[in-house]
């Protein structure tokens, strides 16, 4: 929630300018003397000020909660900028769609980009903007509207914002080529959760593996109430049902490389044409064929956001005490345990443990639970 305009005392990055004292007196006058100071420029400031202060003052507002964003919304002059929404980034230039429909390339103004903030970068895909247009499709993104829900990871202790403002993710995997990872599915799902937005797991190329085998993953995520979608884009299985799930919706998939993200978009809507390629016979692994995140409009309503594949999804902001209540499977016996802050690990009298000994919690899933507590978030 937005608070009334004021003045705001804010961090940024350190500056790349030059140094505000633009050399060492002390050194200069035990080497020359006070002659060596005769020339000094009056006006240069000696302070830890100027150019090198990393905090400033600001005309804006500030917004509270995991959906603020930056949590720092920019005075802007209403009359000379326009509303739109970023569709996709391309290393420093962003492009926008207006809300008559006009595309301009963008840049970020340089007061957002030197904000003190833990994302990467501070404009992502899906991003609702106010843009002020320069000559011909060109613009200047001058702030970054709060945001409705995040996807996001971390990458090198910082937040990698994947796509913003949207209600559904599509976690995609595949039954082969390359092979099954629930452990990364489970990533997904705890990230759905911590955002607010809602899961449908998608398990695709069932054509190349026997559909009974999948039974066991199937049932353990269906008997926690996620919906699972059994898909083959060769061979058109399950296609409807997936168009139908999301008609209307703002979606994002999501999944590791050569899981077939873009074969199953251009199965829901042919208009689409993404690039696909096969996956490597030798490695088992997919090549990128999306490089960056984008919004394409579908031809049944809603639209969808085509992200490059994910080799490793490191949960961002989730501390191991958190953990457990992301399980859904497990909640109901936490507070079963003899001991309070039992981390369900090695303690005695566990309820957890003791669902697992006894065959009510799934095995796989507890050592995913023991994995992401122990901090392997990778």
């Amino acid at each position: 929630m937005a608070k009334k305009k004021q003045k705001i005392r804010t961090e940024f990055r350190k500056n790349r300018a030059a140094r505000a004292r633009l050399d060492d007196w002390t050194r200069r006058f035990r080497a020359e003397g006070v002659e060596g100071h005769q020339d000094a420029v009056l006006a240069e400031r000696v302070s830890g000020k100027g150019e090198l202060t990393r905090k400033r003052t600001v005309l804006g507002a500030t917004a509270e909660g995991e959906e603020a964003g930056l949590g720092l919304l920019l005075d802007v002059d209403l009359a000379a900028v326009l509303r739109g929404r970023v569709l996709s980034i391309h290393g420093l230039t962003s492009t926008v769609e207006a809300e008559d429909g006009a595309i301009y390339m963008c840049a970020t103004r340089r007061l957002l980009k030197t904000l003190s903030t833990d994302q990467r970068h501070v404009v992502a895909a899906g991003d609702f903007i106010m843009f002020r247009p320069a000559s011909g499709n060109e613009g200047v993104i001058e702030r970054v509207e709060p945001r409705t829900s995040v996807l996001s990871r971390a990458t090198r202790g910082r937040q990698q914002i994947i796509v913003t403002n949207v209600d559904q993710l599509l976690i995609i995997a595949s039954a082969a080529e390359p092979y099954l990872k629930p452990n990364l599915i489970d990533r997904f799902l705890i990230s759905a959760h911590k955002t607010g937005l809602r899961p449908l797991v998608c398990i695709n190329k069932i054509d190349l593996v026997d559909p009974a085998s999948l039974e066991p993953i199937v049932g353990v995520y269906s008997q926690m109430g996620y919906r699972v979608l059994l898909l083959s884009a060769t061979a058109g299985f399950g296609i409807d049902r997936l168009r139908r799930a999301m008609a209307g919706r703002a979606s994002v998939v999501a999944g590791q490389s050569g899981v077939g993200k873009s074969s199953l978009l251009n199965a829901v809507d042919p208009h689409l044409r993404l690039r696909v390629e096969a996956v490597s016979a030798e490695t088992q692994k997919g090549r990128h064929t999306t490089t960056t995140a984008r919004l394409l409009p579908l031809s049944s309503g809603g639209y969808v956001v085509d992200t490059p594949g994910i080799r490793q999804f490191q949960l961002w902001d989730v501390i191991p005490e958190e953990v457990g209540g992301y399980f859904r499977d497990l909640r109901p016996y936490i507070n079963h345990c003899r001991f309070p802050d039992c981390t369900h690990t090695h303690e005695t009298d566990c309820a957890v443990k003791d669902a697992v000994a006894d065959g009510r919690l799934d095995l796989r899933r507890y050592e995913s639970y023991c994995h992401l507590f122990a901090g392997e978030m990778e």
